[in-house]
């Protein structure tokens, strides 16, 4: 008898003990926020957004804030990148560890593969994307070219130029894919409509905080935040300036493996995580002068016999958002030293992009009657801000003696 009171009175105890942390940690909960936890330590924000169908990541996005300078950029994880899956040991899909009711080592495997924190994460459904895209009354996209195609279930046909999509447009849009569709095409198809939904998100954002909008809102998705911290997120997102979002790709080679074609990053993961870093520092960067943000245009010249070097260097640059506009053979192919031929008068700029690829050998462009033998100036005609001949000091990444 004696033993049943103390074990009553010790759960008595445990019950009062929970009931009182319960209460301290929902009083602290309605006085604090991650968004304001986040603001007041000065810190970029990431927030991971997913669009699923059938239970797997149809398309993977972070995006990357900086309130003080309203700047953001976003980074596109496709689901066939391939991985060295520490949970299964080995190389496969990041994909392959997704799981709906437990995100967190899908989350997990983005951080160690960008080498940042992931703060929220939202996920949204095909079938509840329908209802989001609705509720923000359509998502307005330009789409280049006319779609008229047919998949296992049914027609694929949207008009070219600028329209609004509704929700089940939307739906099929962001989602659909086709065997002849160009993969690049595909990615930057699903990237401008996730830029697209998120400008009209943050333009409604008023709207949306109302409470019973609010409550309805945040049924549509599967996230970690509560309706309040959610509301606040879009907030701040709201200051964003979403026609200047860098959106990038995490690049790679296409290869086979285990019987299936993956996307290995380059330079073993190393070089994107080389890219969030100047990301990060672009977005943290005070810059007085805004349109000095602009991409700086680049034509790049393979001086070597190595076959390919060119492309796969402009996938280097791409990454770290220069514009490529021009990829092609120089004039000879046994050039020693890679060199930067620049047409600015912007040495900070130069000096970033020779500092990209390590590479110290750099000349102004020449007045049209100089000769120069060495480069063959005189045979190019230059389109670009910035010229880049590879010669047999590159190695695909860096320049290795200058």
């Amino acid at each position: 008898m004696r033993i049943k009171i103390n074990a009553s009175f010790l759960l008595l105890v445990l019950i009062i003990v929970l009931l009182v942390t319960g209460i301290i940690l929902a009083v602290y909960s309605l006085r604090t926020n991650p968004v304001d936890d986040a603001l007041s330590a000065n810190r970029v924000i990431n927030m991971l957004f997913v669009i699923e169908d059938e239970k797997k990541p149809v398309s993977t996005y972070v995006l990357m804030y900086y309130p003080p300078t309203k700047r953001a950029a976003v980074f596109d994880i496709p689901g066939e990148l391939g991985l060295l899956i520490s949970r299964i040991n080995r190389v496969d899909r990041i994909d392959r560890v997704y799981d709906p009711s437990r995100i967190g080592s899908y989350e997990n495997e983005i951080e160690q593969l960008l080498s940042i924190d992931i703060n929220f994460t939202i996920v949204v459904t095909k079938e509840k994307l329908v209802s989001l895209v609705d509720f923000l009354e359509g998502v307005r996209i330009f789409i280049p070219s006319p779609v008229s195609q047919r998949d296992d279930s049914g027609f694929i046909m949207f008009p070219s130029g600028m329209t609004v999509l509704d929700g089940d447009k939307a739906g099929v849009y962001a989602t659909y894919s086709l065997p002849d569709e160009d993969r690049e095409m595909e990615m930057f198809r699903r990237q401008r409509f996730f830029i697209g939904l998120l400008d009209r998100w943050i333009r409604v954002n008023d709207t949306l905080k109302t409470p019973q909008a609010a409550k309805f809102y945040y049924s549509f998705f599967r996230t970690g935040m509560n309706q309040r911290t959610l509301i606040r997120l879009f907030d701040e997102f709201a200051y964003m300036d979403t026609g200047r979002i860098n959106i990038q790709s995490v690049m790679g080679n296409l290869r086979e493996v285990s019987g299936q074609m993956l996307v290995i990053p380059h330079w073993d993961g190393n070089l994107v995580k080389e890219v969030v870093r100047q990301t990060l520092g672009t977005l943290t960067r005070q810059i007085e002068d805004p349109f000095n943000e602009r991409s700086i245009t680049v034509e790049v010249l393979n001086g070597t016999a190595v076959n390919g070097l060119a492309g796969r260097t402009a996938e280097v640059l791409r990454s770290f958002g220069y514009d490529v506009i021009s990829i092609a053979n120089a004039d000879r192919t046994d050039y020693e030293r890679t060199v930067i031929i620049h047409r600015s008068d912007d040495e900070n700029m130069v000096k970033a992009f020779a500092d990209v690829i390590r590479c110290t050998n750099i000349r102004h462009e020449l007045a049209a009657n100089d000769q120069d033998t060495e480069f063959g100036l005189e045979d190019f005609e230059y389109k670009a801000e910035l010229t880049l001949i590879i010669g047999r000091n590159f190695n695909g990444r860096y320049v290795t003696e200058n």
